[in-house]
């Protein structure tokens, strides 16, 4: 959670679009919810397509051995009989990473479908071969649509790079085609419908629906929750349990503010505890004391966050105006300016506007990176002018193909996979002051933001309703607080 100005909100993308010469991994705004990225010989004919079929053509807009960049360039046609669900389909490109460590960055040049609606994410094949150990997953969300029997997507120009811009070398990669320069059916990638292979062959020992030692257990399942039963700030189940109330010198909000520890407090609300942040200024820096909560591991990557919040529209005391800042994030730390490995997903309420807004106005963004001064970002936002006030279920998921928000059951916007964490994040809440514009008054006001309970669920995305029923279960039961995330 940082300070940006007025002109934060333009999404930035600047010093991205100049690394990759002006293809642009452009942060534009999501839809929000409405209120209340040797040359193999030429492939054998592909068989026939069946009932319900894609055939995948394919060309390189990068033929040479060694690139920056590969740029595998794709439509995919209906071959079937019956329209096809896009967000159904997944296309992979199977390749050899250039060392054990690498890692890759993907990116949509350009779609007929448009880029916001086309995912790219990476994956470690189970049986490597000379060829491939790898492969990029193209995906569809359902912003994509549909496809028509005998219709296909269009131009999908899409690329991968090395995430240190080294160069990659693309000869012995088992998709690599560098005498596609025009596009022509490749069966050297493979196409899944509905979670079935229906087009290519892959590696040898990697088909995409190869089934898995069925007494493999499944991924993840872990859960953080806390119903936030304590007594005080001071209680020593908070640190016990894994919690910073923070009290250090520093930003997001007005310059020479404290973050007070003492202004966290619990109260009971509804017949359960909640946690009370409250902010309070008297119009200067010195006088303005901010709030937050975080937790102490940095260990929380994919899988479904969720927690209750009031927003509130006004002081409990004094004039109204200020511009506040309520929060429910999960962030870890950059490395350096425009590092690529940042990640951060935030709810943030703005009451009273700010960043150029008149007034009240609630974001869900998604963070690639950003450069603190001068400020550029590069990130993919959804929003909504309108009221919040009162108790709110903001849920959000991670998971290998996209970042979806919810707000009270429904969804909120949904964020593209390029904007996925390479690393682990902390869990936080916290309000704060932009700064002292929206009210000029030197009268004392205080502002309050309560949090009822926050969970965490690894590797598996719940629905809204999945994350009511699990939290109800842990009340039913008793139990006031959970940890089994296993340390990153």
């Amino acid at each position: 959670m940082r300070n940006r100005p007025t002109a934060g909100r333009a999404r930035l993308a600047l010093a991205l679009s100049v690394l990759l010469g002006g293809g642009a991994l452009t942060a534009l705004p999501a839809q929000a919810a409405p209120a209340a990225p040797a040359a193999p010989a030429a492939p054998a004919a592909p068989a026939a397509p069946a009932a319900d079929g894609l055939t995948v053509q394919y060309r390189t807009s990068a033929s040479g051995a060694t690139a920056d960049q590969t740029e595998p360039w794709f439509k995919v046609r209906n071959t079937g009989s019956s329209t096809v669900q896009l967000s159904q389909v997944k296309i992979r490109y199977y390749f050899k990473a250039d060392s054990p460590n690498a890692s890759y960055r993907f990116a949509c040049s350009w779609a007929v479908r448009g880029c916001a609606a086309v995912t790219g994410t990476f994956g470690t094949l189970a049986n490597p071969t000379a060829t491939a150990d790898r492969y990029l997953e193209i995906g569809f969300t359902s912003a994509a649509g549909t496809l028509a029997p005998g219709a296909d997507t269009g131009d999908l120009q899409l690329r991968f790079y090395q995430s240190n811009w080294q160069p990659l070398r693309q000869s012995d990669d088992y998709s690599f085609g560098g005498g596609q320069t025009s596009y022509a059916t490749w069966d050297k990638v493979t196409a899944q419908l509905a979670g079935a292979t229906v087009w290519g062959t892959a590696p040898e020992g990697n088909d995409p629906t190869d089934p898995t030692d069925p007494t493999d257990p499944p991924g993840g399942g872990q859960t953080l929750f806390d119903d936030f039963d304590y007594s005080s700030h001071t209680d020593p189940a908070i640190a016990a349990h894994g919690w910073s109330v923070r009290s250090n010198s520093g930003g997001p909000g007005v310059p020479g503010a404290t973050w007070d520890p003492s202004k966290v407090t619990f109260v009971s609300a509804g017949g359960n505890s909640v946690m009370n942040l409250e902010t309070s200024t008297a119009g200067t820096g010195a006088s303005t004391t901010q709030t937050e909560v975080l937790t102490k591991s940095v260990k929380f990557k994919d899988g479904t966050y969720a927690a209750r919040v009031k927003f509130a529209d006004t002081p409990k005391s004094g004039p109204d105006g200020d511009h506040l800042v309520q929060t429910f994030f999960t962030i870890n730390d950059l490395k350096a300016p425009m590092a690529d490995d940042y990640a951060e997903y935030d709810f943030e309420y703005l009451p009273n506007g700010g960043w150029g807004e008149p007034s009240n106005i609630l974001y869900t963004t998604s963070w690639e990176t950003y450069n603190p001064d001068p400020w550029q970002a590069v990130n993919q936002h959804s929003e909504q002018r309108s009221s919040y006030a009162g108790w709110h279920d903001l849920v959000v998921t991670i998971d290998a193909g996209a970042i979806t928000y919810y707000v009270d059951g429904q969804p909120f916007g949904t964020h593209d996979a390029q904007y996925l964490p390479e690393r682990p994040m902390s869990i936080n809440f916290n309000q704060w002051l932009i700064d002292l514009n929206g009210q000029t008054s030197t009268t004392p006001r205080s502002y309050d933001q309560q949090v009822d309970y926050v969970l965490h669920v690894k590797d598996q995305v719940l629905t809204p309703a999945e994350v009511a029923a699990k939290v109800a279960g842990y009340r039913a039961a008793g139990t006031g607080f959970v940890d089994e995330v296993p340390a990153a």
